[in-house]
């Protein structure tokens, strides 16, 4: 009887123990296992991955996808019943969370002599496509920043061509992306009203040296995909690298930009000048001249001028910290390019921390105080001389 109930038990036992095995075999932690332990399996992976990378052409290998995201929250202490901050160029909103571009680029890069490639940036978002757009397009938070085809010519160490639409060369400030942002989070007003945003065209680019290259471009003008005359506008670029330290570029663009009117000419001259001074700080320095023939608004019939220098420093506390200060004047003698109708100054002094969490993300906080000599800037129900703007912006880098 006891060996009967014995046998009978470890019968059971044994069924248990079965069922156990059988349940685990059918669950997700153990089946990927003996998967992969298969060899046969294995092998057959292989086979069907070769194949479809063969199946691939092969200029696919040298396509690049990244990725940039920028979005913030920003507070003006005028507290604009607009909403809007005056004379912001991307941080316009007030009290308001943004997210100010997502951007998407794909590209060949074309790196060396008979390298062909093209490059295309997609962004959108509620702040830096709205400004940055073309005058000439009509979609507000939608727009192709860049979209150009590139070609090095076997001429001494390389001739490139780029044809499309791409970023101005003027200023020290960028339209940011995956390979460059800035130090501050708002942009500057030189930035914004001395200098074009884009330009749809032909540059040639051509290195001399390690401490000497040149560019020139014909183009349609300023943000403009086509042209609004029967004009085109030159543009030009000298830098020069005197030392591994320093980098001085001397930037020009000139010609007709206004809507059928072939006569009128602007011309602007700008000089960047970026010192890296120490291992732990760099500074900066971008001033601007600008001229249009007759159109001023304050003395009309005469020309309008404008002109402004930004200094900028940046100091890294250590490997996650840096701290940046800029401080900028922009005198606008016509009163067309701040829209016044009279001789306007505007300035600002700017100050922002920043916190690298990793290679792809980092959140910058940013106090900004503008002045004027006359009451612009947007005030409640008012205007006033004065604004104060605190922002944190988060940034994410792929």
């Amino acid at each position: 009887m006891m060996f009967r109930t014995a046998a009978m038990l470890g019968l059971s036992i044994a069924a248990a123990a079965g069922a156990q095995t059988v349940k685990l075999q059918r669950g997700d932690s153990l089946a990927p296992v003996v998967r992969r332990a298969d060899p046969s399996r294995a092998s057959a992976d292989s086979v069907a991955a070769a194949k479809v990378a063969a199946a691939l052409p092969k200029w696919f290998d040298d396509l690049a996808v990244n990725a940039f995201v920028s979005t913030a929250y920003e507070y003006n202490g005028n507290r604009p019943t607009t909403g809007t901050s005056s004379y912001r160029v991307f941080d316009f909103s007030d009290n308001s969370f943004n997210l100010d571009v997502a951007e998407v680029v794909v590209q060949i890069a074309a790196t060396k002599a008979n390298d062909a490639g093209f490059r295309v940036d997609f962004a959108t978002g509620n702040s830096i496509p709205q400004i940055s757009k073309t005058q000439d397009q009509t979609a507000t938070q939608f727009d192709l920043q860049q979209a150009f085809a590139s070609y090095i010519a076997p001429l001494g160490s390389g001739l490139r061509f780029d044809v499309g639409k791409y970023v101005t060369h003027l200023g020290y400030e960028v339209i940011e992306g995956y390979d460059g942002y800035n130090d501050n989070y708002s942009r500057s007003i030189l930035f914004g009203y001395a200098i074009p945003f884009t330009h749809t065209g032909v540059k040639a680019s051509y290195s001399f040296s390690s401490k000497i290259a040149t560019m020139v471009e014909v183009v349609n003008g300023w943000d403009l995909l086509r042209d609004n005359n029967h004009s085109k506008s030159i543009g030009a670029q000298l830098t020069l690298t005197p030392a591994a330290a320093l980098n001085v570029m001397f930037n020009w663009i000139g010609g007709p930009e206004l809507p059928n009117d072939n006569h009128t000419k602007r011309n602007v001259f700008d000089v960047v000048s970026v010192l890296k001074a120490t291992t732990w700080l760099t500074l900066g320095v971008n001033g601007d001249y600008g001229i249009e023939d007759g159109t001023s608004r304050a003395n009309p019939g005469s020309d309008e001028i404008w002109k402004g220098v930004a200094g900028y420093a940046v100091a890294a506390v250590s490997d996650k910290i840096t701290v940046a200060v800029r401080g900028e004047t922009f005198r606008d003698a016509g009163g067309a390019r701040l829209g016044t109708d009279s001789p306007s100054r505007l300035s600002e002094a700017t100050l922002t921390p920043t916190y690298r969490f990793t290679n792809h993300v980092l959140l910058r906080g940013e106090v900004r105080y503008d002045s004027a000599n006359q009451p612009i800037l947007a005030k409640r129900g008012t205007l006033g001389d004065s604004q104060t703007t605190v922002a944190g912006n988060v940034i994410f880098v792929y």
